[in-house]
């Protein structure tokens, strides 16, 4: 079991930039991939990002692209997104996710953390 909180969500203004933080507690001596992923109101959630255990491979949505960096620091068990930037139809809820490969899908997950940017 591993369990993920999210923290540094909040409302910021457009253009402006926020960080978030994703600790891990638990089994964390597994070497997840970790994502970030999001959910609008009266959307789906959509993928944002990923990094593997070492942080030498990452992936973005398009629409993220250039925007968010995400990031990770294995001796705090702690994943980050760096999102500069922010437009308004990037305001969602944000998880982060620990994908487990034997299971091809983000198997544990965060309680979300709200992020929201006014025009």
């Amino acid at each position: 079991q591993v369990q993920l909180v999210e923290s540094g969500g909040g409302l910021v203004q457009a253009g402006g930039s926020l960080r978030l933080s994703c600790a891990a507690s638990g089994r964390t001596s597994s070497r997840y991939e970790m994502g970030w992923l999001r959910q609008a109101p009266g959307k789906e959630r959509e993928f944002i990002a990923s990094i593997n255990w070492s942080g030498g491979s990452r992936n973005y949505a398009d629409s993220v692209k250039g925007r968010f960096t995400i990031s990770r620091d294995n001796d705090k068990n702690t994943v980050y997104m760096q999102m500069n930037s922010l437009k308004p139809e990037d305001t969602a809820i944000y998880y982060c996710a620990a994908y487990r490969v034997a299971e091809g899908i983000y198997r544990y997950w965060g309680q979300g953390t709200q992020v929201t940017v006014s025009s």
